[in-house]
């Protein structure tokens, strides 16, 4: 049986979909308008949606319920 490889994650969870966000965005910009664009840009809000949640799952206001 194989063995899975483990890569363990340098950056925060929500610095790689900001990151990820932002190259999606400016790649977008050198688009034309279309379908393609569209898709990079609601990608994009996707990955920022996700940072934000990430974030707000990681806040310490967060407590697990007694």
């Amino acid at each position: 049986m194989l063995t899975r490889r483990r890569y363990r994650q340098t950056d925060l969870l929500e610095t790689r979909l900001a990151a990820e966000a932002e190259r999606l965005r400016e790649q977008a910009k050198t688009l034309p308008p279309g379908a393609a664009r569209d898709e990079m840009l609601r990608k994009a809000r996707q990955a920022e949606t996700g940072s934000q949640m990430s974030e707000w799952l990681r806040s310490p206001g967060l407590q697990p319920p007694n």
